[in-house]
């Protein structure tokens, strides 16, 4: 039965997430904000200025970046041919897959990486969405997109991401004190010029290395994710060997966090995206076929080891 629960428990981590932009803001119900970005209203996209990124050939206008059903290719070269309903999605309602989780699969800190997810879990936690069993605190949107495509198009996603390693995309720093920073497009945060700093408290603040990368929906330069000093440390226990707390996510996901069979790899992956489906289940927000066998796994875990179980795992190789 624990290894059940663990499964349950930890195998959700990995699920996609949805476009920031195309969501309502989040009741208010104590959530962290810095977990739980809601855009802010667009800013009219430069429709004339191109923008280059290095080493690729393409160029963009940020309008185009933006196109929910034809977002950039800046690097053909570094993937497999990209499925229709990856590049295009399936309008008016089915966007693009790339459009928030990228072409690598990598995602952004208010999406999922999809990237190196084991087929059948990526399918079935589709078939879930359609459902409408799957949701949580920002599921909405994606029960939207997984309505307006069909088994097929969810078959091709889910090989053209599962070929793939999910991409080297965080840089974990232990700090004090962060950058002030501001949501933008995306519902990414970018660092206040000249902000100066401000203390991290207890949160995670993800960060582009790179912020014309971020905004430019680039699949090749990831985010530094700041987390509170000492949470590593902290979290390897957690995730180890449960602390007394849960159980040991190696359990289920093994020795190296990469994922048995159908159970998803944990590892490398957005720390404040897995922080928000420990956070969803333990509140209640977030339903789906093993959600009532998470809530004795998370029952016990503080905001503390939320954080510090999703600061640890974050450090761990993806592949």
């Amino acid at each position: 039965m624990r290894a059940l629960v663990s499964i349950a428990a930890l195998g959700l981590l990995a699920l996609p997430a949805v476009p920031a932009q195309a969501q309502a803001p989040a009741p208010a119900q104590n959530l962290p904000q810095w977990a739980y970005p809601v855009a802010p209203p667009p800013k009219p996209p430069d429709a004339t200025k191109p923008i280059k990124l290095p080493g690729s050939t393409k160029e963009y206008t940020q309008a185009q970046i933006d196109n929910r059903f034809s977002p950039p290719d800046w690097y053909p070269q570094d993937h497999p041919p990209l499925p229709d309903v990856v590049a295009h999605g399936r309008p008016p309602n089915g966007l693009a897959c790339a459009l928030c989780h990228l072409t690598s699969g990598g995602g952004h800190p208010e999406s999922a990486g999809i990237s190196g997810l084991p087929v059948q879990y990526f399918m079935r936690q589709m078939a879930e969405f359609r459902a409408g069993t799957r949701k949580g605190m920002r599921g909405g949107i994606m029960i939207q997109i997984a309505k307006a495509i069909s088994d097929d198009d969810i078959k091709a996603a889910a090989q053209y991401f599962g070929s793939m390693n999910h991409p080297l995309w965080y840089k974990v720093v232990e700090t004090d004190t962060v950058p002030k920073s501001y949501l933008g497009n995306g519902a990414m945060r970018f660092p206040v010029e000249n902000g100066g700093t401000e203390p991290i408290g207890n949160r995670i603040i993800e960060l582009p290395q790179n912020d014309l990368s971020a905004e430019s929906r680039d699949p090749r330069v990831g985010f530094v994710a700041h987390v509170p000093t000492g949470s590593v440390k902290k979290g390897e226990a957690l995730v180890m060997t449960g602390g007394g707390k849960t159980a040991a996510c190696t359990a289920c996901h093994g020795a190296d966090l990469k994922g048995i069979a159908e159970v998803p790899p944990i590892s490398g992956r957005s720390p404040m995206y897995i922080y928000r489906q420990l956070n969803d289940i333990k509140i209640g927000t977030r339903e789906g076929l093993w959600t009532p066998l998470m809530k004795p796994v998370v029952a016990n875990l503080t905001d503390d080891d939320m954080i510090a179980i999703s600061a640890y795992l974050t450090t761990r190789p993806p592949f």
